[in-house]
């Protein structure tokens, strides 16, 4: 036989607490840099869909920009257009553009 195979270290057979210190830094590590951040996303989200009001200017998670026209429970109406309304889902709401806009036409006057 091979004296190599022989000189080789057997893996041990529980594991040892070593390894069960290195699983739970290994889960607080995930929770910090990838579970956290996630629902501190998820509710921050959350937080701006329910403050939309009448007259904000948005832009929907497929990139149009509209002005909201009605709020009720889970839709919204949007005026993209002189006499141009859609209704979205709140959730389709990407962002608020209003305080964008309102630089960037001071900008230009």
């Amino acid at each position: 036989m091979n004296a190599n195979i022989l000189l080789q270290a057997q893996p041990g057979a529980g594991g040892g607490p070593q390894f069960w210190i290195r699983m739970g830094l290994l889960m607080v590590v995930f929770y910090f840099f990838m579970i956290r951040p996630q629902q501190k996303k998820a509710k921050d989200a959350k937080k701006f869909r329910e403050s939309l009001q009448k007259g904000a200017r948005v832009v929907t998670i497929g990139g149009i920009h509209g002005r909201i026209v009605e709020v009720a429970d889970t839709t919204i109406l949007l005026e993209v257009d002189s006499n141009v309304k859609l209704r979205f889902e709140r959730s389709a709401i990407a962002m608020d553009n209003t305080q964008q806009l309102t630089e960037a036409t001071a900008k230009a006057q």
